[in-house]
């Protein structure tokens, strides 16, 4: 899923509505997800990045992971609007290299987006985000109707 991807969980699953097709983004994503690397075009940095993320739902919550490693707190933000999630930010290049004579780049830098459509029975006045280790964890928890509950019949 791409960053121009708008994501919604629906059952415990995931499905993705692609806003417009771009066959270098999938091309790059299906490299991603087989080599671990876009397709070489000699600059990694020159490619988009996309965190990974990990979506799980239980019966108490979604919990939303996303990888964002080399990044501080302050570099990322998380809102809510109109329905959707969104997680955006920023990887900067290390200014430790800008006056070396850098003979390789793999690792992608600049802006991401990730827009995740709240499902119906999240109560998004609850929502919450720790960072720790270059791993953001999202917590939404679920609105109290609509956690399964166990209802006693009665014999009358």
């Amino acid at each position: 899923m791409g960053p121009n991807s708008t994501a919604r969980l629906t059952n415990g699953s995931l499905a993705a509505a692609r806003s417009a097709w771009d066959p270098f983004r999938d091309l790059d994503e299906w490299s991603r997800r087989v080599f671990g690397r876009p397709v070489a075009s000699g600059d990694a940095s020159a490619a988009r990045w996309t965190p990974a993320v990990d979506i799980a739902e239980t019966d108490a919550e979604y919990a939303i992971r996303l990888d964002l490693p080399g990044l501080d707190r302050e570099q990322v933000s998380v809102v809510v609007e109109d329905g959707m999630l969104v997680v955006s930010g920023e990887r900067t290049v290390e200014s430790e290299h800008r006056d070396a004579k850098v003979h390789r780049v793999e690792r992608a830098h600049g802006a991401f987006s990730r827009r995740f459509r709240l499902p119906e029975d999240a109560d998004d006045s609850a929502i919450a985000a720790t960072f720790r280790n270059g791993v953001l964890a999202i917590a939404l928890p679920k609105t109290p109707e609509s956690k399964p509950r166990r209802i006693d019949v009665e014999v009358g």
